[in-house]
C-alpha cells in the first residue's frame, strides 16, 4: 500500500543523503524512482540534489505553480516508478502537499518527502505544516547541537555571526548562513534568555 512519508529535521541532519541513498537502493534493484527538488534552491545547480557528503543526482524541479499530481501522472505514463522522492519539501505549497497525497491515493505510488520542519524564527513552513497534517508516516531525522543535545531549531546568521530574529522566511543558504541548535542555544543566540 502506497503512503505519503514526511522525513523532517533541521539543517545538516542528512536528509538529502538519506533521500539519495533510498533512491539508489530502488535503482540498484532495477526499480525506477522520480526525484523532485525545489526550483528556487540552486546551491547544487539547477535540477540537482546534492548531499553535503558529496553524493548527488539529477532531479526535476518544482515551483509553487506546478501541479505535482499531473507531473507524477505524466511521469507514470512514461513507465512505472517505484517511489517519488521530494527534496526541500518545506517549499511545497499546501495545495501541492494535497496533490502528493492524491498521487499516493489515486496513482498508488509512494511519496517520500524530505524537508525542514521550522524556519529560523521557529515557525512552521507552510509545506511542512501540511505534511505534518497529511502524511501517513513521519520520521524525525536527528542532528545535534554543538552542546550534544538534539538540535530542533535553526538560526540564520549575518556575515558577522549575529542571529536574525526577523526577515523573509525563505533565504537559500548553507553552513555559511544557518546553524542547527537545541532550543536552549537557539534562545541564547536570538537573545531570548
Amino acid at each position: 500500500m502506497a503512503k505519503l512519508h514526511f522525513n523532517y529535521s533541521t539543517m545538516n541532519a542528512g536528509k538529502s543523503t538519506i533521500l539519495l541513498q533510498a533512491s539508489y537502493n530502488y535503482n540498484e534493484r532495477g526499480m525506477q524512482t522520480y526525484l523532485l527538488t525545489a526550483r528556487l534552491d540552486t546551491r547544487a545547480g539547477q535540477g540537482r540534489i546534492r548531499s553535503r557528503i558529496g553524493i548527488e543526482a539529477a532531479a526535476d524541479t518544482y515551483g509553487p505553480a506546478d501541479d505535482l499530481f499531473a507531473r507524477i501522472a505524466a511521469r507514470l505514463d512514461e513507465g512505472p516508478i517505484a517511489c517519488v522522492f521530494v527534496d526541500e519539501a518545506q517549499f511545497l505549497t499546501p495545495a501541492q502537499v494535497w496533490q502528493l497525497a492524491r498521487a499516493v491515493d489515486d496513482l498508488h505510488v509512494p511519496v517520500m518527502a524530505y524537508g525542514l520542519r521550522v524556519d529560523f524564527r521557529g515557525e512552521l513552513f507552510p509545506g511542512s505544516a501540511a505534511l505534518l497534517a497529511l502524511a501517513d508516516e513521519m520520521r524525525e531525522v536527528r542532528t545535534i547541537c554543538h552542546c550534544g543535545r538534539k538540535a530542533t531549531m535553526v538560526v540564520r546568521r549575518d556575515a558577522e555571526g549575529r542571529a536574525f530574529r526577523e526577515g523573509p522566511q525563505v533565504e537559500i543558504g548553507g553552513n555559511e548562513r544557518y546553524e542547527s541548535l537545541c532550543r536552549l542555544h537557539y534562545r541564547e543566540a536570538v537573545g531570548d534568555r
